[in-house]
């Protein structure tokens, strides 16, 4: 994991997810059950010779358990692994990723970034990324922080593919941290290998009281920060049912979709997740759902909200 090119990896270390290895070792997909779904998250990871095998094993132990496998948020490059096993791929939206050799703050273009760092940093604003070693003092900070958000947002920690609070993850990463007066008042855990080719965040949680800007204040130091550790890319994350078909001859999945984006936002605000990352000038690619054609993947679809949010409960509870 610590040598792959991609960041999706650190995801394992949440610790809420079954690893299924290849025979060297080299090469592995983290997954969770719900109901008969067997979702693996982002596909397999690793020595890339090795996929093919891994998908098919993964498939099989499926089938002999009486479960369906299916492949989430996985990349466009990798369907055909997907495809030549049976599978179908759906739309599930976008994901964004800023080059990072050729992000900077100068330009129109970058004009309102920039004022928002310089406003931040008129407002006594500072930066630090702790190295792992360091996140244990500033747990209890980092704890109020995120207790505080997660009051203000009504909402509960999730898991499978969003990170949830848990110190013994925290500690496993770097984590960046916006500070005034001494204060911690937002923080991001930062997903990186050692490859230095992409890097994402995770957990991305800000106190209620945080002067405006602040976010955007963290983002634009991260993303500079990583360039100058030599980092090529950093994700922003997926914006779900994102440039979905909006034409009435479109399949009826990326219609659904569609309408899930529009109308869907008073639940999960995807419209402002798409708009945050927009102000980046990102690059958006599609990621897709590899399941079983027919029904099945408005099941699987069921079963990973269900896995993000800790069971139907958790659905229902936001």
């Amino acid at each position: 994991m610590r040598s792959s090119p991609s960041s999706d990896g650190c995801y394992a270390l949440v610790g809420d997810k079954h690893l299924l290895f290849s025979p060297s070792g080299r090469s592995f997909l983290m997954f969770g059950k719900q109901g008969r779904s067997w979702v693996s998250l982002f596909g397999p990871m690793g020595d890339a010779r090795e996929w093919p095998d891994l998908v098919w094993r993964f498939v099989e132990l499926a089938a002999a358990h009486g479960g369906r496998a299916a492949f989430y948020q996985v990349r466009p490059v990798a369907l055909p692994l997907y495809l030549d096993c049976g599978l179908q791929a759906f739309k599930l939206g976008e994901h964004a990723h800023v080059t990072l050799p050729d992000f900077d703050l100068k330009g129109a273009k970058r004009a309102n970034l920039r004022s928002g760092v310089n406003r931040g940093e008129r407002e006594g604003l500072s930066f630090e990324v702790l190295p792992p070693a360091a996140v244990g003092a500033a747990l209890p900070e980092l704890r109020a922080v995120s207790d505080a958000w997660l009051g203000q947002q009504k909402s509960r920690e999730k898991g499978f593919s969003v990170g949830r609070f848990d110190e013994r993850y925290l500690q496993q990463l770097p984590v960046a941290v916006v500070r005034r007066e001494g204060r911690i008042i937002a923080f991001a855990n930062l997903l990186a290998t050692d490859a230095k080719d992409e890097a994402s965040i995770d957990l991305m949680r800000h106190l209620p009281e945080s002067p405006p800007g602040t976010m955007d204040f963290l983002f634009a130091k991260i993303m500079l920060y990583l360039q100058a550790q030599g980092y090529q890319r950093f994700g922003l994350g997926m914006s779900p049912m994102a440039g979905m078909a909006e034409r009435r001859r479109a399949p009826r999945w990326q219609r659904l979709g569609r309408l899930l984006f529009e109308h869907g936002e008073r639940f999960y605000n995807f419209r402002g997740l798409h708009s945050f990352k927009d102000k980046f000038e990102p690059v958006w690619e599609a990621r897709y759902l590899a399941a079983p054609g027919g029904v099945a993947p408005l099941f699987v679809l069921v079963d990973v909200a269900a896995l993000i949010g800790g069971g139907v409960k958790g659905v229902i509870a936001k």
